[in-house]
């Protein structure tokens, strides 16, 4: 399996980091961090990050992978990345976004008539792009999987391993990385979550909120 990550500026670390760890330890399996360049890409929370390979070179996808993050929402109005996105995801056999890496799938027209997931506070964005959004924490539709929020991936990862090399080689994995998430509040969703916790996160993230809007209206008048 060929895997492409494909990493750009201001995208959420942990989207990329965590299914990378994933799906770097399947037997066989070749990741690539490909990016526009190969020059370090900065996170959104300043963690640099260097490619393996660039766009342009990067090998035919087997899997391609989307992280999320306000570096998704720029990427979604790249027509280079939306091109790159096109292409692998035609001869992918499975395609993974996390978070709002959906975006950049919804915006590259691979989404219409889709369930879909991404972040809580954001997901609904989504029907602008013809998917059916949905709350659940992974989302398969056909061979597309998609995910709700930055720690989903890793979940979202073993799922894939699963259903392609089998529940045992997932088990191994996730085992191998002694993942056995207990956090210690409950909460972790809007669902879950005290109103007044949920009605924190929502006003602190007005201005991101509307900015969102307004860029996935314009990726969305492009389709």
């Amino acid at each position: 399996m060929q895997v492409n990550m494909m990493i750009f500026p201001d995208m959420v670390a942990l989207d990329l980091i965590g299914p990378h760890e994933v799906l770097s330890r399947v037997p066989g399996w070749t990741v690539d961090l490909v990016a526009a360049d190969m020059n370090p890409v900065r996170s959104d929370k300043g963690m640099g990050i260097l490619p393996t390979v660039t766009r342009e070179k990067a090998k035919p996808s087997d899997l391609l992978v989307v992280p999320g993050g306000a570096g998704a929402d720029i990427a979604m109005l790249d027509p280079s990345w939306l091109d790159f996105t096109r292409t692998h995801a035609a001869q992918a056999k499975y395609v993974l976004g996390i978070c709002t890496g959906a975006f950049v799938l919804g915006a590259a027209g691979l989404l219409k008539g889709r369930r879909a997931g991404a972040h809580w506070q954001a997901r609904d964005l989504l029907s602008q792009f013809g998917a059916i959004p949905s709350d659940d924490r992974i989302v398969i539709d056909g061979t597309y999987y998609t995910s709700g929020g930055v720690t989903s991936g890793i979940d979202a990862a073993l799922r894939v391993v699963g259903d392609i090399e089998g529940e045992d080689r997932a088990r191994m994995v996730q085992l191998a990385l002694e993942y056995d998430p207990a956090p210690p509040f409950d909460g972790g969703t809007p669902f879950t979550s005290p109103v007044h916790i949920v009605d924190a996160i929502l006003e602190q993230s007005v201005e991101r909120r509307a900015k969102r809007e307004k860029q996935v209206a314009e990726a969305a008048a492009r389709l």
